[in-house]
């Protein structure tokens, strides 16, 4: 029986989060700081809210994740990482506190300091800090971290750097960056870049060191030993330094945590039904109705929990390459959105039983608003009226099947588009004026049944256009490649957002980013408008404006239709070893990075 954990009623919304203005300044160091207003939680806290302070230690964590990797070294931009290396394995100034939109908290660092606009950001570091080898951590290390990040480092780490005009040693244990641009996130994001160790690369090439190097780093969890494409095992510090700060007390309890690889999700269900993993996350909710009450759930030594949250949907479907015909067309991205047919799909799927993503924010007081766009959002969006997507203004929602495969009004519609856009039918197929014929790749990676699926019924759907594309299902590693010279037309696409986007809005559909090679920007969006939203939500001197700026955002990029989106996930469906427990206060984020298996704990009986 399905263990339903209560809504988070005591959980005030983001506007009585976020104050009405912005606080800057510090009259002295203090121990956290939030983009907007005070720290939720006071210099004396002692524990995160969501963490269990009396929790045991001990026990194992085993998931699955479907796919491969290569490198062990999550902060290059070449190979394949397991993608929890990154929030396990490493350590940073700063830790986020999961229960308010955007709050930090000392980690490393034992205090923050910032100048009266946030021009400046000057942090000390703790003296017990130390590496996992016992050295201590020390300035050097942290400014080479930062330096070798942006310059060697993955993209993401590029655009804070050309923001800083200069870093320096202001102590023994502190150091101070100053900024040369007006962002007050800034002094935020520069505290949560993760510190490795200075000595252990030298004359190690940062951006080759895959396999062949594992970094030590501050972490709780050390990499005990791996087999490369098959798994991964860490086990906690015994040693670990850090264990009475109050972000970490009540979290990292679990003794051993394994990151097993499957080429196929079916297989990965298999080996967490027969026990080879304790812990799955399920995304379907026909199946988590339907295919969860094997022996060991009858029997109750595998639970079921329903973790709720009021983080944004973010955006889930299949995205397009807008650099290239035939998807540079706004009429040909409109034509497949009405061929779609989400509600058929859904039923086959789902049973009916998961909503859609209606845009980026949806699900949370940063998404759009249905209908034409007012107030501030509206003053937002003027300047931009011409050059804007149909819809962003006078207001955009998605197209709604009658729900039967035949999806005869939508391909009807989608014609009269494709058509519009120079794209006619001869001897039954699609072509344009030179008589090519309207054709793309959809490139999946493998191990998803289910995308597949999806793409099956929508190819289907295609052919009744004249349009038949090709689907390339290609491994891990030559997905990731061709993602980094965004080789492809369309292809399945994830990206979570958070209750405070911010700079890496700019990652995501930024115009910088469109054509730098590994970015984020996979679709390719290359918009002044969407530039300048972002950075209307950087600059807002208020909630009302951050919140609005955030609302315009959401409305260009919803109906610049660029991704044909799916199910949304107001809930995240854990089954799980019923010796694995975690605290019944939960995040406003719910299930995410810092929950599982972070604050978690093992009980025997």
């Amino acid at each position: 029986m399905a263990i339903k954990i209560r809504q988070l009623a005591q959980a005030v919304t983001l506007t009585g989060i976020i104050s009405a203005l912005p606080v800057f300044s510090f009259a002295e160091p203090a121990h956290g700081i939030a983009m907007y207003g005070e720290p939720a939680l006071p210099a004396d806290f002692t524990h995160l809210p969501y963490a269990n302070p009396d929790a045991p230690t001990g026990g194992v964590v085993a998931m699955g994740e479907v796919g491969s990797f290569d490198s062990l070294n999550p902060h290059q931009a070449k190979g394949n990482v397991p993608w929890q290396l990154r929030f396990l394995a490493y350590e940073s100034l700063m830790e986020r506190n999961w229960d308010e939109p955007f709050g930090l908290y000392g980690l490393l660092a034992e205090s923050i300091d910032v100048g009266p606009n946030r021009e400046w950001v000057e942090f000390t570091l703790r003296q017990e800090a130390k590496f996992s080898d016992g050295s201590p951590v020390t300035v050097e290390d942290v400014m080479w971290s930062y330096e070798t990040l942006a310059t060697e480092g993955h993209p993401r780490y590029a655009g804070i750097w050309s923001k800083i005009a200069s870093m320096e040693k202001t102590g023994e244990r502190s150091l101070k960056f100053t900024f040369n641009v007006d962002d007050p996130e800034l002094a935020l994001l520069v505290g949560m870049r993760p510190v490795l160790k200075k000595a252990q690369f030298d004359g190690i090439s940062f951006a080759e060191a895959g396999l062949s190097v594992i970094p030590i780093s501050t972490a709780p969890y050390m990499i005990d030993s791996y087999e490369a494409g098959r798994y991964v095992r860490l086990k906690r510090n015994p040693d670990y330094w850090g264990a009475n700060v109050p972000v970490r007390k009540g979290t990292n309890n679990i003794d051993e945590i394994r990151m097993e690889f499957y080429g196929d999700a079916s297989v990965m269900f298999e080996a967490f039904k027969a026990g080879e993993l304790n812990g799955y996350r399920e995304s379907n909710a026909e199946k988590w109705d339907t295919q969860f009450n094997f022996p060991a759930v009858q029997e109750g030594r595998v639970m079921k929990s329903e973790i709720p949250h009021q983080r944004p949907s973010g955006i889930t479907g299949f995205a397009m390459n807008t650099r290239k015909a035939p998807f540079d067309d706004i009429r040909v991205r409109d034509a497949m959105m009405h061929a779609f047919n989400f509600e058929f799909i859904n039923q086959t799927m789902t049973g009916g039983k998961q909503e859609r993503i209606t845009s980026f924010f949806s699900n949370s007081v940063l998404g759009m608003d249905n209908g034409p766009a007012e107030g501030r959002v509206l003053e937002y969006l003027t300047p931009y009226a011409d050059a804007l997507p149909a819809g962003a203004i006078d207001g955009y929602a998605l197209p709604v099947s009658d729900g039967t495969e035949r999806n005869r009004g939508n391909l009807r519609k989608a014609n009269d588009l494709l058509e519009e856009a120079g794209w006619t039918i001869q001897d039954g197929k699609r072509v344009n004026a030179a008589g090519e014929p309207l054709t793309f790749e959809i490139v999946l990676s493998q191990g998803s049944s289910e995308v597949q699926s999806m793409m099956d019924i929508f190819a289907s759907s295609l052919e009744r256009l004249g349009i038949t594309p090709t689907i390339t299902v290609i491994d891990q590693a030559q997905y990731t490649e061709r993602m980094n010279a965004f080789d492809y037309g369309m292809t399945y696409y994830r990206r979570g957002v958070s209750l405070s986007p911010g700079n890496e809005q700019y990652l995501y559909w930024g115009s910088e980013a469109a054509d730098k090679e590994g970015s984020y920007n996979i679709i390719g969006i290359d918009s002044p408008a969407v530039d300048d939203m972002i950075g209307n939500i950087l600059t807002a001197q208020s909630n009302e404006d951050f919140v609005a700026a955030t609302r315009a955002l959401d409305r260009i990029l919803t109906a610049g239709r660029y991704i044909i989106p799916i199910y949304q996930w107001n809930v995240s469906w854990i089954a799980h070893d019923a010796r694995l427990k975690y605290p019944q206060h939960l995040p406003i984020y719910g299930d995410w990075i810092g929950f599982m298996p972070d604050v978690w704990w093992y009980e025997e009986k």
